[in-house]
């Protein structure tokens, strides 16, 4: 059976080695097409005809499968193996197993045929043997050969780089991710996208339904990979989807995919898509650079506001409208802050809402601080999350990172407070929620606050110290992921108004005693049980049987507890000290 080919090669085969980059070849199918192996005959291993080869090999020593290197063509005469015919059968598996591309052979000098198991095998293994024609020399199937796959590597990589001048151009020109994409699309003549880490479009060409497929394919390569994609950073395709990382900095910012729906994507095109992700890559570094200082000036700007140091309502207005921000209506303060945040002095209570609107700094100032590249990383998460999310909403909203918390000023109505938080804040919280958890390798949640209502820019100031106060109150009442509006926290309120939080614990002490620390287990134990006493009103069948005690029991505690605090089944005053002495502690901290 010969094998000939008299049609153009088409474009190269290729390879992609270890370090992510293209090597190009020719495939077997190819190289039986030259004009030196016009005689030249497949026996067996039709099936690898797309193998790739790299480089030229000639086997004449006995021990050549320790030189013999992946993509290699190797020509033999047979000469080493003419006296160990048996080593035939087992030459085709030895070579295959250590990615040879194929093996030609000249009979009649040293070997007279090949093993009927030998050929089987190179068939079961899609390995092809060639039988060459033995007025040919190896000397000029080497040079053939070996120009060919030059010329190749030449026009490719020539090609190639004039693709790459061009994009870099754009770019220059000031183009962006858009006409990079567009650019690329008309060169491959196929659909092509760039999307993020979270599959969203940054810029696409092609029908919406190529878009479309395109973002399908690649949510379900990370959906068949796991939680948080694959991991593996290189460059590789199928027959109608090519896809290529955009890394940059050592960071991956997503990914550039060409879709042809015909199944019509080259080796060449692997390797312009390359330069491409990399023109891309150095776009969204751009644009992340200048979104970097830009949320800083627009971050200090809102500290500016919230702190009442911005200027007056009119001045406000006017420079918020440059950020596309509306403040020229009633708004409200929504604050966000992370659980579990690490404290640098957790025996220390934390500032309140003014202090913080005064002191606090944008996240970017934060970089040098003692908190770690993961709370840092759940910041910026926080921060995005809740942008997308109000943005989506609420178009005039301003939203900015701060060092330990993201605070967003929304359009309010007025109303019920609970019709507030179950409305458009609810929507936002619940979308912010989905995007801050996806793909999070670490469960983090976060709690938040909201404030009242103000109709001038004047008044934001104090709508801050609300949300702050009602995300603080809200996560010591309820714990990790509150959602508090600071008209809902009744008597907490009142108590979170006061500005010194000593005064406060001063006060537990004086009315508590002994029962206000939580060193002895005792005295916990009765501080529980004054607490369900005060909850149930003085009713002493109740008490006893939410905490499961004999009455006489609780009689003996009743009395033990009015040595210590006083006759407070009596006195009714007392009593409301001792309630409100309880709620502080429920406060610990803030």
């Amino acid at each position: 059976m010969s094998y000939t080919s008299t049609a153009d090669p088409g474009p190269p085969a290729l390879r992609l080695a270890s370090t992510g980059t293209l090597t190009y070849g020719l495939s077997v199918g190819e190289v039986l097409g030259v004009s030196t192996l016009n005689g030249a005959r497949l026996i067996a291993g039709r099936a690898g005809l797309e193998r790739i080869v790299q480089r030229l090999n000639v086997m004449e020593v006995p021990d050549i499968l320790s030189w013999v290197k992946p993509n290699e063509l190797l020509l033999t005469t047979g000469y080493p193996l003419r006296n160990t015919p048996q080593s035939l059968d087992n030459l085709v598996s030895d070579l295959d197993e250590r990615g040879l591309a194929a093996l030609a052979i000249k009979l009649g000098r040293y070997l007279d045929s090949l093993p009927a198991e030998m050929i089987a095998q190179a068939d079961r293994r899609g390995f092809p043997l060639i039988l060459l024609p033995n007025d040919v020399g190896f000397d000029d199937i080497l040079n053939q050969v070996l120009t060919d796959i030059l010329n190749r590597q030449a026009s490719v990589l020539a090609r190639t780089e004039e693709v790459h001048r061009a994009l870099v151009q754009i770019v220059l020109c000031g183009g962006g991710l858009q006409e990079v994409v567009d650019e690329v699309a008309t060169l491959l003549d196929v659909a092509v996208v760039v999307v993020d880490g979270e599959q969203r479009v940054l810029a696409g060409a092609g029908p919406d339904e190529h878009v479309q497929a395109m973002r399908a394919f690649d949510a379900g390569r990370h959906a068949a990979c796991g939680r948080g994609g694959c991991g593996i950073i290189g460059a590789h395709g199928t027959g109608d989807h090519l896809v290529v990382p955009v890394m940059a900095g050592g960071f991956d910012h997503g990914r550039i995919i060409a879709f042809s729906p015909g199944g019509t994507l080259r080796g060449t095109d692997l390797g312009i898509l390359e330069r491409a992700a990399t023109v891309a890559a150095l776009v969204v570094t751009k644009q992340q650079a200048v979104a970097a200082v830009e949320s800083k000036y627009r971050a200090d700007f809102l500290r500016d506001i919230l702190a009442g140091r911005a200027g007056d309502d009119d001045r406000v207005i006017a420079h918020c409208a440059g950020f596309g921000w509306d403040l020229d209506r009633p708004v409200m303060v929504v604050v966000a802050e992370l659980d579990g945040r690490p404290r640098g002095n957790p025996s220390a209570p934390e500032t309140d809402g003014k202090a913080r609107g005064k002191g606090a700094e944008p996240e970017s100032a934060t970089r040098s601080g003692g908190r770690g590249v993961e709370e840092r990383s759940a910041q910026e998460r926080l921060a995005a999350a809740w942008t997308t999310a109000v943005r989506r909403h609420d178009r005039g909203a301003a939203v900015a990172s701060f060092a330990h918390e993201v605070v967003a000023v929304i359009g309010a109505d007025g109303g019920d407070p609970a019709e507030l938080t179950a409305g458009p804040v609810q929507a936002m919280l619940k979308e912010a929620s989905s995007i801050f958890a996806e793909h999070l390798p670490v469960r983090r949640t976060f709690s938040t606050g909201i404030s009242r209502t103000v109709t001038s820019p004047a008044a934001l100031p104090e709508a801050y110290e609300q949300a702050v106060k009602a995300v603080r109150v809200g996560r010591q009442l309820n714990g990790a992921g509150a959602r508090a509006h600071f008209d809902q926290l009744g008597v907490y309120r009142l108590l979170s108004l006061v500005s010194d939080p000593e005064e406060l614990h001063a006060f537990v002490r004086e009315t508590l005693g002994d029962l206000a620390s939580d060193d002895e287990p005792e005295l916990v134990d009765l501080r529980r049980t004054l607490q369900v006493l005060l909850e149930t009103n003085l009713n002493v069948a109740e008490t006893a049987r939410r905490l499961h005690f004999h009455y006489n029991t609780l009689r003996y505690r009743i009395g033990k507890l009015e040595r210590m605090l006083g006759a407070f089944t009596e006195d009714a005053h007392l009593r409301l000290n001792l309630t409100l002495a309880l709620h502080v502690l429920r406060m610990r901290g803030i």
